[in-house]
């Protein structure tokens, strides 16, 4: 079971390293995963625990989706080493932070497979991924070639609506521009608002209907 968190914990999985500089953010403890979140700014801090996942290092099978095939439980036995450990530390993680250059303006292929095991991960007994991950809070890390942001926004919805779904939170997408490697460092813009990324205050991930409807 995983129930409960006793300390800020957040971990970045993505294609790549993260493409900017980023400062960590400590995150109130919670002694349980229903316990709802104080309101209010978070502080930062450099004792935040965080891990470093590549998805390159950690390839995932093939996803398949079977859950209308009449069989029950996990695609993916639980003996799958990489599954287990990609979920064990989703599930251990008060924030979860998704780093992936805009590819095809979208999400890049590894780390689009690394959502799709979230289907498969609602299934595995005694995990209670949609509970557990209620109330963490989801961020995202990018760079993209084009100068019109705007092209970034399949990218951003996928991630916004994937949080919306579970009742998470959502930072928002750090953006910086680049298309090379490293030449987001020459983004300043976006060097700026990485020293202040975390330390905003990640609302209640809303589907854009509900917005609309608000």
């Amino acid at each position: 079971m995983h129930t409960a968190i006793t300390t800020a914990r957040r971990i970045l999985l993505g294609t790549h390293d993260p493409p900017l500089p980023l400062r960590p953010r400590q995150r109130p403890p919670e002694r349980q995963h229903r316990t709802p979140r104080p309101q209010g700014r978070r502080t930062t801090a450099p004792d935040t625990e965080q891990e470093w996942l590549r998805l390159a290092d950690h390839p995932l099978p093939d996803f398949l989706d079977i859950r209308h095939d009449g069989i029950v439980g996990p695609v993916q036995p639980d003996e799958n080493a990489t599954i287990r450990q990609l979920l064990d530390a989703t599930l251990a993680a008060t924030d979860i932070v998704i780093a992936s250059p805009v590819y095809w303006y979208s999400l890049s292929g590894l780390t689009k497979r690394y959502l799709d095991y979230w289907s498969d991960w609602l299934r595995v007994p005694g995990a209670d991924f949609k509970a557990t991950m209620a109330g963490r809070t989801l961020w995202g890390v990018s760079a993209l070639a084009d100068d019109q942001p705007v092209v970034a926004d399949p990218l951003i919805g996928t991630l916004n609506n994937s949080a919306a779904y579970l009742k998470m939170r959502f930072g928002g997408v750090l953006l910086g521009n680049g298309s090379a490697p490293g030449d987001v460092l020459k983004d300043t813009e976006a060097l700026a608002r990485a020293k202040t990324f975390f330390t905003q205050e990640a609302p209640p991930a809303r589907f854009p209907f509900d917005n609309v409807a608000a």
